[in-house]
């Protein structure tokens, strides 16, 4: 099973909470050197895999601590035969600190040249030159420093290297990327690679950053994981380090009624394919029975597509209510394909005041966009755990006073709602309202197809019908969506979706496997 030590691996930390783990780690009796001695190696490391031997390397330093592990990392080229070129930003009398020492290392002992980026507020041509030959350009000039947008000759220059075509390692983040929000900070390099240390942090996996950063190389530099308990991160990484222990491994001796029950609504005949993929997707999720629950008209074209998913003839909400006095019925999904107006909200209260685990998505978002205080506060009376999936669109008519990062804007809307929100899109955002969030990184470009969200949702109510606490259950479901279009691959459509997810499973099944004693 997934330790203490698994979920820290997918913490992310901000600008701000590395700067304490290096703080922390450094008032513990680790000197800042050490630290940087081993963060420049790293990038050393990384640098001579991205070419060949004795390569031309451009090694661009800025002022504070992230131009000194540039420093490092050029001596430790310089030591192994590469061509080094450093390049300074600013005036390297003006250094202080860890930074000053490492300038002090490298410029005792190199055999390369030492320059300036600029002439004044004009780039110089010593480096345009060397730029024109390059095999790589190692970025040490910003990393998590960065608080505001680049300007000036700064600016010329990550256009100019950008322009270039030459190869890029970034060193912890590339200039002009936030490292809280993923944002472009007027314009920012486009990295081949990026190196942080001790852990990511969420403008590495948002976007656009995550398209700017490359592969992302995470060094240990000796900060230890138990660092973390002094900061409490509450951002992460969605993966199976974060979650594998809460994931409902079927034992020897369940059976289906162990593993709950989840109701899927459906729409009307005109638009019944959305609530079946929903509910196919909830049964190959786990859940140990399904019932699609049909209006009569669309009862006969649901049976005739439908075999291991039940089916319930409902029509009113006072059905409804009859039908969930079943206590066995523990989790329901609500919105793929089922209608916007007035009923799709009767039928949610009603969802709501049953107390069981709920899904609202697609319809019955929209269904609620002219009202969503309403919405909020039948969800603030519910006992139940509540899972709102939106994409950006409804999102924006959900929540359309919240702004700012995609990352503070689910978070925000979790709080606001009082619900677990799943802000779908490449980089999907998992937010609970105690603070908690978790970025998805795992998702193919060929999952934007239509029914995708469908079979999301399906996934979500499979979980929370076998009892998986509503967040953890929200961030397996992303995971597992994303891994399914990953192994159906290229050209998938929904329906391919069912098949590939039990692929997916096994996956887990065996990370299970590889942790039981």
């Amino acid at each position: 099973m997934t330790s203490e030590n698994g979920k820290s691996a997918a913490v992310l930390l901000t600008p701000e909470e590395m700067g304490r783990a290096d703080r922390l780690t450094i008032e513990g009796g680790v000197p800042g050197i050490v630290l940087m001695e081993r963060a420049g190696q790293a990038v050393a490391r990384a640098a001579s895999g991205l070419v060949s031997a004795g390569a031309k390397v451009l090694v661009l330093c800025g002022p504070g601590n992230n131009g000194g592990d540039g420093f490092i990392a050029a001596r430790c080229l310089d030591m192994s035969g590469h061509s080094v070129n450093v390049f300074f930003l600013k005036d390297p009398h003006a250094l202080k600190g860890d930074a000053l020492e490492a300038f002090k290392r490298m410029n005792s002992g190199m055999r390369s040249s030492i320059s300036y980026l600029s002439s004044g507020e004009r780039i110089s041509d010593e480096f345009l030159d060397a730029l024109g030959s390059a095999d790589l350009v190692i970025d040490a000039l910003f990393g998590a420093g960065l608080d505001r947008s680049l300007s000036g000759h700064v600016l010329d220059i990550v256009g100019r290297i950008n322009q270039s075509g030459v190869p890029v390692l970034a060193v912890d983040l590339p200039t002009g990327l936030s490292g809280a929000t993923g944002d472009v900070l007027g314009d920012a390099l486009k990295s081949r690679a990026t190196v942080t240390f001790f852990r990511k942090k969420p403008g590495h996996l948002l976007y656009p950053g995550r398209h700017l950063c490359g592969p992302v190389i995470v060094a240990d530099i000796g900060i230890k994981p138990e660092t973390l308990k002094e900061i409490s991160p509450n951002t992460f990484e969605n993966g199976p380090d974060l979650w594998l222990d809460l994931w409902p491994m079927p034992s020897v001796d369940g059976h289906k009624y162990s593993r709950g029950h989840a109701v899927v609504f459906g729409g009307p005949i005109s638009a019944t394919g959305a609530a079946r993929l929903s509910a196919t997707a909830a049964l190959r999720a786990g859940a140990g029975l399904v019932t699609l629950a049909s209006p009569p008209d669309a009862m006969m074209v649901n049976a005739c597509h439908l075999t291991a998913v039940m089916l319930k003839k409902l029509g009113d909400a006072d059905a409804i209510k009859d039908f969930l006095a079943d206590a066995r019925l523990n989790a329901l999904l609500v919105g793929p394909g089922f209608g916007v107006g007035a009923h799709t909200r009767d039928v949610a209260a009603e969802l709501l005041n049953s107390a069981r685990a709920l899904v609202l998505d697609a319809d019955a978002l929209t269904s609620f966009s002219e009202d969503p205080q309403n919405l909020f506060a039948q969800i603030s009376k519910t006992p139940g755990p509540v899972v709102l999936t939106p994409h950006e669109g409804e999102f924006s008519r959900l929540f359309p006073d919240l702004s700012g990062d995609k990352l503070l804007r689910a978070r925000q809307a979790a709080t606001v709602s009082g619900a677990i929100v799943i802000l779908k899109g490449p980089d999907t955002v998992i937010a609970a309202p105690d603070g908690r969030a978790a970025i998805n990184s795992n998702a193919p470009p060929w999952l934007a197809t239509a029914g995708s969200g469908d079979v999301l949702a399906g996934i979500v109510t499979g979980l929370l019908a076998q009892n998986v606490p509503a967040f953890e259950a929200a961030c397996q479901a992303v995971w597992l969506h994303a891994e399914a279009g990953s192994r159906a691959g290229p050209g998938l459509i929904a329906e391919d979706l069912g098949s590939a997810l039990s692929r997916a499973i096994t996956l887990l099944v065996d990370k299970r496997g590889e942790g039981s004693c």
